[in-house]
C-alpha cells in the first residue's frame, strides 16, 4: 500500500519502512515550538520530569509573540519565565521583543523550518509550515515539555484527504478565500485528525504567502496538518532562508485518500467567513450591507509581505471610513522594515490606520484592538469564535486582506471592485 506525503515523512522520523494511517508511532522532532503563553506551562512541566536539560538546544524555538510588548504583569511574568529558561539552557533561538515576530511568519523566514521536518509546536496554528512541505502540528504544553526534554513525540499516523487544486485565481482573489472556500465546503470538523495534501496544477498559481496562510487555517477544518509539494517556488524560499539540508517527499501512486475533491481556482470568489465559526462562508456578492466598526489586518494567517502590499494597493489615495478603527500589524519585524522601505507603512497611516510593532494581540482577544460589546469586525485572522477578539456579544468576520482594506474604506463588508479597483 501507497504512502501520502505525510506519512512518509512521519514513517521516516520513526525509523520505519512504512506506516499506516492509525498506527501509533514514536517520532524523532526536528524542531519544537512554544510561544509566551503556552511555554510556561510547558517549562513547569519539564521541571517535574527532573531532567537536566534539553534535548538539543538548537532544535528549540521560543518566540514571545502573544502578549509582547508586555501588556500587563501578568505577561509579564510570563516572558520572564520564557527568558529565564532560554538563557539557562542557552536557547539559540529565543527571539526576544526587537528581534521577535508573530511566531509562524518568524520560523520559516529564519530558515528553521524545511521540507521533510517533523515539529511540533505548543500553538495550534503550527500546522503552517506544511506549505514547505514539512509535517508540522499544534499540541499541548504537556506534549511540548516532552518534546523539548527528549526529542521525540508520540503521534497517530493520520489518513488523508487530497485537495487537487486547478486553474488561476481572478483578480482579488488569495489564499485566504481559498481556504475558507474549502473550509466553508467541508465543515470545521470535515478534515479531523487528518492530513489535508494539497496537489495540482493550480499549486503554481499560488504564491508562498498564500500557501502559508492554506496551511495554517488547516487546523480550522479540525485537520491534523495541511501540507504541499515541494515545487520550485517552495525549494527558492528555503535556498534564500534557510542554510539547512531539507528533504522532499512525494505521495505514492497509490497513496490511499479518504476523500478527493478538485477546487477550480477560476471559479472563485472573495470569501467571507461570519460568525461564530469558519465554515460560516459566504462570497462577497452574498454578503449583503453589513456595517463594521474595526478592521485588523495581520495574524499569523496575513501579516506577510504580500498581505500588506495588496492591503497597500487598495488604501493608496483613499480614507479609512469616518468611525472605523484600521489596525495593521506587520508579521515580524523584517516584515515591518520592508514595508517601511517599499513605502507601505506610510500609504497605511496617510489613509488613517494605525501600525503595530508584530503581535498576536487582537486575534485572540489578548489587546490592541479588543472589541466591545456589539461591535462588528473584519479580520484577516483565523478564527471567529464567540468572544474571540473581545466582548462575548462582539462579531468577527474573517477574510483577506483585500475585502479587510476595502472594508476599511466603505465601512461595511465590501470587496476592492466596488472601489473601481
Amino acid at each position: 500500500m501507497g504512502m501520502t506525503m505525510t506519512q512518509k515523512i512521519l514513517a521516516a522520523h520513526a525509523g520505519l519502512d512504512s506506516v499506516v494511517a492509525g498506527q501509533l508511532i514514536e517520532a524523532d522532532l526536528d524542531l519544537v515550538l512554544g510561544n509566551d503563553i503556552t511555554s510556561p506551562v510547558a517549562i513547569h512541566e519539564m521541571d517535574k520530569m527532573k531532567v537536566e536539560t534539553v534535548f538539543d538546544k538548537d532544535k528549540i524555538a521560543l518566540v514571545p509573540d502573544h502578549f509582547v510588548p508586555n501588556k500587563d504583569i501578568k505577561s509579564a511574568e510570563h516572558c520572564k519565565c520564557v527568558r529565564q529558561f532560554a538563557m539557562k539552557h542557552d536557547i539559540t533561538n529565543y527571539f526576544e521583543v526587537g528581534q521577535m515576530g508573530i511566531e509562524h511568519a518568524l520560523l520559516p523566514e529564519k530558515g528553521l523550518t524545511v521540507a521533510g521536518d517533523v515539529i511540533i509546536g505548543a500553538d495550534s496554528h503550527t500546522c503552517t509550515y506544511g506549505a514547505l512541505g514539512a509535517f508540522s502540528t499544534g499540541v499541548g504544553s504537556t506534549d511540548m515539555a516532552a518534546g523539548m526534554a527528549t526529542g521525540k513525540a508520540w503521534f497517530k499516523v493520520p489518513s488523508a484527504i487530497k485537495f487537487e487544486l486547478v486553474g488561476k485565481p481572478s483578480k482579488w482573489v488569495s489564499g485566504k478565500d481559498v481556504i475558507l472556500h474549502i473550509i466553508g465546503m467541508i465543515g470545521v470538523d470535515g478534515a479531523l485528525y487528518k492530513s489535508m495534501e494539497f496537489v495540482g496544477e493550480g499549486i503554481a498559481n499560488l504564491s508562498m504567502d498564500d500557501r502559508f496562510t492554506i496551511a495554517n487555517m488547516a487546523i480550522e477544518a479540525g485537520g491534523k496538518n495541511g501540507i504541499f509539494p515541494v515545487d520550485d517556488l517552495a525549494k527558492a524560499y528555503m535556498e534564500e532562508h534557510s542554510k539547512r539540508p531539507y528533504v522532499v517527499y512525494e505521495a505514492d501512486e497509490d497513496a490511499e485518500y479518504d476523500e478527493t475533491y478538485v477546487i477550480d481556482l477560476s471559479q472563485l470568489k472573495p470569501t467571507v467567513a461570519f460568525p461564530h465559526l469558519p465554515e460560516n462562508t459566504k462570497t462577497i456578492d452574498e454578503v449583503g450591507d453589513i456595517k463594521i466598526d474595526q478592521v485588523v489586518i495581520g495574524s499569523c494567517t496575513n501579516g506577510r509581505i504580500d498581505d500588506l502590499r495588496v492591503a497597500a494597493k487598495v488604501l493608496e489615495g483613499r480614507q479609512v471610513a469616518k468611525g472605523i478603527r484600521t489596525i495593521i500589524i506587520p508579521a515580524t519585524q523584517k516584515i515591518y522594515m520592508q514595508a517601511i522601505e517599499e513605502g507601505l507603512v506610510q500609504t497605511f497611516i496617510n489613509a488613517g490606520a494605525v501600525v503595530s510593532t508584530p503581535t498576536c494581540g487582537p486575534c485572540l482577544g489578548g489587546y490592541m484592538g479588543i472589541l466591545a460589546q456589539g461591535e462588528r469586525c473584519v479580520s484577516t485572522t483565523n478564527r471567529n469564535f464567540v468572544g474571540r477578539m473581545g466582548h462575548v456579544d462582539s462579531e468577527i468576520y474573517l477574510a483577506s486582506p483585500a475585502v479587510a482594506a476595502a472594508s476599511a474604506v466603505t465601512g461595511k463588508i465590501s470587496c476592492p471592485c466596488e472601489l473601481g479597483l
